[in-house]
């Protein structure tokens, strides 16, 4: 007998996160010996009192007495539940593990139920739904050709394309990030013809203000793009011809740290006698956090070339969201949005206000967070954080998916895959499930195929890194299995993110392995066509980008719908067969024989029955 399932409507109406003021329905079904008995749910948010509501005997039948209430909650907040069973003994209802079930118990195991309350009044780019986006790091994507002026002097220009990113330490003894390859702005714009061939309606950038390593998360200027990659001039005709397109540009917001070499801090003495560092009476002073001026300050991870940026600070607050402010400049230049780089570096109220000042620019703007785990119960220095309550993020990089996709490519549980998709779904909002950014590589994890079929990496360093690429066996078998890979991010909900050359095939480990340039004439054709592929079948089925995801009883492979859609992923070494009625309609990817999906094959299929 099934007692609680947070996931099925009979049991808990609406599924998932609920708004503000929003009714909410749950039902027990317990055995018939408790139709006398007391039922109650007890929820509670941290830090406040717990709210006890009786659930009412509504009927008994099949040996069950169904219990059930209503209620709802106007404070917004992270809630927790579980049910209490008074009947001369008390019992308890608690979650099964990381499953959506619950079981009847004495109370001493079980977990407890997670209800999201977010703002009745949030609301998110609806026209970014079932979009592709397209993750670039500007130096290694494409090269123009076009001069570019006032280069600093000592920036390693490299004229062979397609090498190994430099990787060993200087003299001095830190890695090189000084070596650049010349992708630029313009070199996007001419291939914006290829973006669009791959379905992209999102291209995201990795930084591209001033600054002084090939990564420029080190911002030297954020009213300026770097030299390298080109003028604003050059920014605005990108935006205007993606624009033309159907396609939007976010920016990587990187408010969290400066470099030290910067107009603002400018230890290194590059911007004349102006900056935190050299001028104790600087305006930017109050940005940084000094311990012992000049030369004791808070950086990131201790980097003393990345000097932290004050969230607390008003007037650091108002060069990035007052009138005119480095958010105004940009979205008025034809971005779209901003991704938060290290999110969790950034105070709840700072969150806000980036929020309001990107809203101030139209409400179809997006913004999205850098946050590595559970967006909802995420806690930095020791507070829950509010991303996702309806007065910051429209929605997050989803590395968990990324995880789970991995584990059960690489012979994973197809239920523990099943029960952490479940888990952000339940615990997200719907309008920010439909804009989770949904990556498999990015700057900062390695290549997917290499993930998916290399060698270990652990802990071996960057020399080994060097010398690790991928045999042809791995690579012929990290092929397959990243096309099951990405059937998987393509369909889950959320937006698919390609990093950049992950469709040409590219491979490596960490930065700066991860962070090749695009083999522009060598790419894999096939796997570019599979893309493609994928992102027409998005773009046909236009109700992917909002509809519920629904698994189905497949026993030992990961199957579900998405309205007309319904997918099948095999990781195993079998075939194994598929009975689940959504398989017997017209066949849009992949291969069924026999009525079974392939050994390391999948199948994307437009199904007879729609029953949702």
């Amino acid at each position: 007998m099934t007692i609680y399932d947070s996931a099925d409507g009979f049991y808990k109406s609406p599924f998932g996160a609920v708004s503000s003021g929003e009714t909410v329905s749950v039902s027990l079904s317990l055995p018939e010996r408790f139709s006398a008995a007391q039922v109650e749910l007890i929820l509670f948010a941290d830090g406040q009192e717990e709210n006890v509501f009786l659930l009412e005997q509504k009927a008994v039948r099949d040996g069950a007495a169904i219990f059930g209430c209503s209620f709802d909650l106007a404070d917004v907040g992270i809630y927790r539940y579980y049910f209490r069973i008074n009947s001369g003994e008390r019992l308890y209802v608690k979650k099964i593990g990381d499953s959506t079930l619950g079981e009847i118990n004495d109370g001493s195991y079980g977990g407890l139920w997670q209800l999201t309350v977010y703002d009745a009044a949030f609301t998110v780019p609806q026209d970014m739904f079932g979009s592709v986006m397209y993750q670039i790091f500007p130096d290694r994507f494409y090269r123009s050709g076009k001069d570019h002026s006032n280069i600093p002097p000592e920036r390693a220009l490299r004229s062979d394309w397609g090498s190994t990113p430099y990787w060993l330490p200087s003299e001095d003894g830190p890695y090189i990030t000084c070596d650049y390859f010349g992708g630029d702005l313009a070199g996007i714009a001419e291939k914006l013809p290829y973006l669009q061939s791959l379905g992209v309606g999102i291209i995201y950038l990795n930084p591209i203000f001033e600054a002084h390593s090939n990564h420029r998360y080190n911002t030297a200027d954020y009213f300026k793009i770097d030299p390298l990659l080109g003028t604003e001039r050059d920014f605005i005709d990108l935006c205007a011809k993606a624009k033309k397109m159907s396609v939007k540009i976010i920016l990587d917001g990187v408010f969290a740290h400066t470099g030290s070499d910067s107009v603002y801090f400018n230890r290194e003495g590059r911007y004349g006698n102006c900056g935190a560092y050299n001028d104790p009476l600087s305006p930017c002073c109050e940005w940084y956090e000094f311990e012992n001026y000049p030369d004791q300050y808070k950086s990131w991870w201790g980097f003393k070339t990345l000097p932290r940026l004050s969230s607390d600070s008003a007037a650091l607050r108002n060069f990035f969201c007052g009138e005119g402010g480095v958010i105004d400049h940009w979205l008025s230049r034809g971005a779209s949005g901003f991704r938060l780089d290290v999110a969790d570096e950034l105070s709840d109220g700072f969150i806000e206000q980036i929020r309001t000042a990107v809203k101030r620019n139209g409400h179809d703007k997006l913004l999205i967070g850098e946050v590595w785990e559970d967006a909802s119960t995420k806690e930095s220095y020791g507070v829950l954080r509010k991303y996702l309550l309806g007065h910051e993020l429209d929605s997050v990089m989803n590395y968990p998916f990324r995880s789970a996709i991995f584990d059960y490519i690489k012979g994973g549980d197809c239920y523990k895959f099943k029960n952490t998709v479940m888990a952000i779904l339940e615990n997200y909002p719907k309008h920010s499930v439909n804009l989770l950014m949904n990556s498999l590589s990015t700057h900062d994890t390695p290549r997917a195929i290499t993930a998916l079929a290399g060698d270990e990496q652990g802990d071996n360093d960057r020399d080994w890194q060097s010398h690790h690429a991928l045999s042809f066996e791995q690579y012929a078998k990290g092929a397959k299995m990243f096309k099951l890979a990405t059937v998987l991010q393509f369909f889950l909900p959320g937006i698919p993110c390609v990093y950049y050359g992950d469709e040409a095939g590219m491979q490596g480990y960490s930065d700066p392995f991860n962070r090749g340039c695009f083999p522009w004439g060598h790419e894999d054709k096939e796997l570019t066509r599979f893309i493609q592929k994928l992102s027409t079948i998005r773009k046909d089925h236009g109700s992917l980008g909002q509809s519920r995801l629904r698994f189905l009883p497949e026993e030992k492979i990961v199957a579900f719908t998405r309205e007309e859609i319904a997918v099948a992923v095999n990781p195993t070494d079998l075939p194994q067969p598929l009975t689940s009625p959504e398989f017997e309609g017209e066949i849009l990817a992949g291969s069924v024989t026999n009525g079974a999906v392939e050994a390391r094959g999948c199948v994307v299929v437009m199904t007879i029955d729609n029953e949702q």
